[in-house]
């Protein structure tokens, strides 16, 4: 029979903060995004009064690990469960602010009513209603008078009977006496294991973030300088979505003082958005090009001190993870780095953020780029294979599922075989003449307007410098980078009028990208209609559409936006036709630009 690796406690929501606060328990810190909603943590707070059961928080204790004199260190817990619960309860009671997920700092204001029990998100009606306590936190504060509180109250509700106001109050204030269930987990258990009584436990069985873990024992580790690293990789995610959030972190003196400062001060004059990493996108990229392993799972094992091999926890393997991630999170968030590998996507077609359907597909162009680097292969032939390995990742959904045995698979091979010999194998496993000329244009047959084949096609033709759809001066670049209108060829009304649904009239190969006057002026007519307009604006009639006066230029227009021949005669009968042929021309455009790399 199997021994109980795991302890259940009950201890009171007062000790789960006072454990906090003297670093026996770790949570990440209030930096990171908070994700509950207002009403979420006032129906936390409401099951708590009411005595109702709220789950398990989970903590697992760091591994023993063996010190250089032969004994070992006690690890501290790590709250892998509950931190969105513990941090309402801080937020909520305490008055801690937190960041949301646009990474603003904000207070969590919730309002009780002493007479009904009753909780509500703070708002500007009941801030005015005399009633309601607007924030809780004033009866958690350990300054506040309770019998000066009450008295205030009642004075401002007169007729409410000062014993039942104080009652009530006592009962909103007994909530951090009230027990939480507290499962620990055995330092000894390995990640794979605690994923799985996570599951188990957890009633939506949502599978663990191995990133939340990694921070966490980065967060926990302060002989190698952990809570620095932790600060250092949460700032620069800020920073990077956000470089008002700058003098935030000048105010932070220990942190200036710390080597990663001055390695991320570039950021605060910086608007560009193409590539802007969650710190589970900077974890993934500092950890897989310095440690040639994909899987944050692997990380989160170094961190603890496993040997692989021997299966123990030994203090050098902490001490030289941490050196080793220290280094390559700075090497991340270099300035030239950064911006040579955003130039480099950029010299793809894809200058805008809205083009990046595939975060982890820029993630590992970004450990491909730093790894190359380190390889000391020439700056030349770094950006020809990290631009050529993004497209490829994008046009086939290579990090699509399954992200982490993807990246595995591939930095290995790519550090046996070479970059070079790596990709061209790929390409030829996966890039064969059936795939561009069949398998890509039965992909095409969607109306889903993210579509990564669509985005391909835009950068195709950003990189092949095109004129927006029946422009004569402003291109393809320009348009995107100003949101302009996505324009049906067929339009959207005139095919609806012929008894098309949303999946037909939609379609990726009726959308062409143009100027919103163009949009405009063509309307819902057919394209026999506003071409044969077309035709007489060359031959001096007035200007509908654009400045096109000449055939020759009005023809390379259509062939650069992929337009078969023979629109110019088409009906709504015809559409289905129209749709195949140019599936077919813009998979070889796609194509052309692909090899152009």
């Amino acid at each position: 029979m199997a021994s109980q690796r795991y302890a259940v406690t009950q201890p009171p929501i007062e000790t789960i903060f006072t454990w906090i606060k003297s670093g026996e328990i770790a949570i990440p810190e209030i930096q990171r995004p908070f994700v509950w909603k207002a009403v979420k943590v006032r129906n936390f707070l409401d099951s708590l009064y009411q005595g109702y059961p709220v789950g398990f928080l989970i903590a697992w204790r760091n591994p023993d690990v063996k010190l250089k004199d032969g004994t070992s260190s006690h690890g501290r817990r790590i709250l892998i469960d509950g931190q969105q619960r513990v941090t309402a309860l801080m937020a909520a009671l305490l008055g801690r602010e937190v960041v949301n997920s646009n990474y603003q700092n904000s207070r969590i204001r919730i309002a009780f009513h002493p007479g009904r029990g009753q909780f509500e998100v703070m708002n500007s009606a009941i801030r005015k209603d005399v009633s309601w306590i607007p924030d809780i936190s004033e009866v958690f504060d350990p300054n506040t008078s309770m019998f000066q509180f009450v008295g205030d109250y009642c004075e401002r509700n007169p007729g409410t009977k000062q014993d039942e106001v104080f009652r009530s109050i006592e009962l909103l204030r007994g909530i951090t006496n009230n027990q939480i269930g507290l499962i620990e987990l055995a330092g000894e258990l390995d990640i794979e294991t605690v994923t799985e009584i996570f599951i188990r436990v957890n009633s939506e069985g949502v599978p663990l973030n191995q990133a939340d873990f990694a921070m966490s024992k980065i967060a926990v580790n302060e002989t190698y300088g952990g809570n620095m690293l932790r600060k250092a990789i949460d700032y620069f995610c800020h920073l990077a979505v956000a470089p008002e959030f700058f003098p935030t972190i000048q105010n932070d003196e220990e942190f200036t003082k710390s080597e990663f400062f001055p390695r991320m001060k570039w950021l605060q004059g910086e608007n560009e958005d193409l590539y802007d990493p969650s710190y589970t996108d900077m974890l993934r990229v500092a950890f897989t090009s310095e440690f040639r392993r994909g899987r944050l799972e692997d990380l989160v094992a170094l961190l603890s001190g496993r040997n692989f091999e021997t299966r123990q926890y030994e203090e050098a393997i902490v001490e030289n993870s941490f050196s080793r991630l220290r280094q390559s999170v700075l090497r991340f968030m270099n300035e030239t780095h950064f911006k040579r590998f955003i130039m480099i996507i950029r010299s793809a077609g894809f200058v805008d953020a809205a083009m990046i359907g595939s975060q982890n597909a820029l993630n590992f162009a970004y450990v491909l780029y730093l790894a190359l680097r380190d390889s000391g292969v020439p700056n030349e032939e770094i950006e020809r294979q990290v631009r050529r390995w993004f497209v490829l990742s994008v046009l086939t959904g290579r990090y699509s599922s399954s992200p982490e045995t993807a990246f595995d698979h591939d930095i290995r091979e790519i550090h046996v075989q070479g970059i070079s010999t790596y990709a061209d194998n790929v390409v030829l496993g996966e890039l064969s003449d059936a795939f561009w000329e069949a398998s890509l244009p039965q992909a095409m047959n969607t109306s889903v307007a993210s579509s990564p084949y669509f985005r391909l096609f835009q950068a195709a033709q950003v990189k092949a410098n095109d004129l927006g759809f029946l422009s004569q001066d402003i291109n393809v670049r320009e348009l995107v980078e100003v949101k302009s209108d996505v324009h049906h060829v067929f339009p959207r009304n005139y095919l609806k009028q012929h008894g098309m649904t949303r999946g037909q009239y939609n379609q990726i190969a009726n959308y062409v990208v143009t100027q919103s006057e163009i949009n405009i002026a063509i309307g819902n007519k057919e394209p026999q209609v506003y071409f044969t307009q077309l035709e007489e604006q060359y031959n001096g009639g007035p200007r509908r559409y654009g400045n096109i006066t000449d055939p020759d230029a009005l023809r390379d227009n259509l062939r650069a936006h992929c337009i078969p021949d023979g629109v110019d005669e088409m009906t709504a009968d015809d559409y289905p036709e129209f749709l195949d042929a140019r599936r077919k021309l813009m998979a070889k455009k796609i194509r052309g630009y692909f090899e152009g790399l």
